[in-house]
């Protein structure tokens, strides 16, 4: 049974992500030099995706 054209994703539209994952953001704040290795991982200050 194949899935409804409705219902599939289109492959052309990349949305911009208001939200970083953990690694996006250490590497955001390694990068802005605000987090250096061997520093908890947990509880990261907040950061803004690069424009």
């Amino acid at each position: 049974m194949s899935q409804h054209n409705s219902l599939k994703a289109s492959g052309g539209i990349q949305v911009k992500r208001n939200v970083l994952k953990r690694f996006e953001r250490v590497e955001l704040l390694k990068k802005r030099g605000q987090w250096k290795a061997g520093e908890r991982i947990v509880g990261l200050r907040k950061t803004k995706p690069e424009a």
